[in-house]
């Protein structure tokens, strides 16, 4: 199929690494994908080299696994440098080439830093920022492969630490309802098993009570935070609070 004929994607969730998008909002992209919304799911890099991992093709066969857990129809690997990442021109045309390619309505990426974890993560923050206003920009098509310009209707943040109800982030926060979606989201981490073997099972738990303590305080069962750089806006105030 011709690139240029490729049928929209409805959201794109941008990670550093496979299995940053699972933890950070797998929840929030199994839900989309069982409401008939087609997601797709973009690495910048590929997460290797890693202690327990034999190598870059094991690490993409469980990312693939996990996109087909969360029901994402694409998954795509940007082959930059894990550990190297580093916001550049370079990778910000290859992101935007993406989204130009497959013209997302919303995309969702890294939101915050992760202190004594991967720099990779802050890196991918500024990369996709970059890209979304890259990916909208005109008389540059030369830079993009020939691919027109997208305009991305809506750019959200998810957070790879644990965002609880009460925590201070910048950007307007909105609550996901993942009740019905949270274990597909654990099932979909499950899929790593080179990246949490049998003594790091107990983070599985953990994931899951933070995602359940953010919905109880929302008043669901479980939950995901996302935040919008721009206010989130409501023209019909009882059916936004109500239904």
């Amino acid at each position: 199929m011709n690139e240029k004929n490729l049928e929209p994607l409805d959201v794109i969730a941008v990670g550093a690494h496979p299995d940053d998008v699972e933890i950070a909002c797998g929840g929030t992209l199994a839900a989309l994908a069982e409401a008939g919304y087609r997601v797709g799911i973009i690495d910048l890099t590929d997460g290797e080299p890693t202690p327990l991992s034999p190598g870059p093709e094991v690490r993409l066969a469980e990312a693939q696994a996990a996109a087909a857990t969360l029901g994402a129809c694409l998954r795509t690997s940007l082959d930059l440098p894990n550990r190297r990442l580093f916001d550049s021109f370079e990778a910000r045309v290859r992101l935007a080439i993406e989204f130009r390619k497959h013209r997302p309505r919303i995309v969702i990426g890294l939101g915050d830093k992760t202190p004594m974890a991967s720099p990779d993560h802050w890196q991918a923050v500024q990369i996709t920022d970059a890209a979304v206003f890259y990916s909208r920009l005109t008389k540059w098509d030369d830079q993009f492969e020939g691919l027109a310009p997208h305009v991305i209707s809506r750019q959200l943040y998810c957070l790879l630490g644990a965002p609880l109800a009460t925590g201070q982030h910048a950007g307007s926060p909105i609550i996901v309802d993942t009740s019905h979606t949270v274990g597909k989201k654990v099932a979909a981490i499950r899929c790593y098993q080179t990246q949490f073997p049998p003594e790091k099972h107990h983070l599985f738990d953990r994931i899951d009570a933070a995602d359940r303590y953010l919905g109880r305080s929302a008043g669901v069962a479980a939950a995901e935070m996302l935040l919008s750089p721009r206010p989130v806006l409501t023209t019909d105030l009882m059916r936004t609070l109500l239904e």
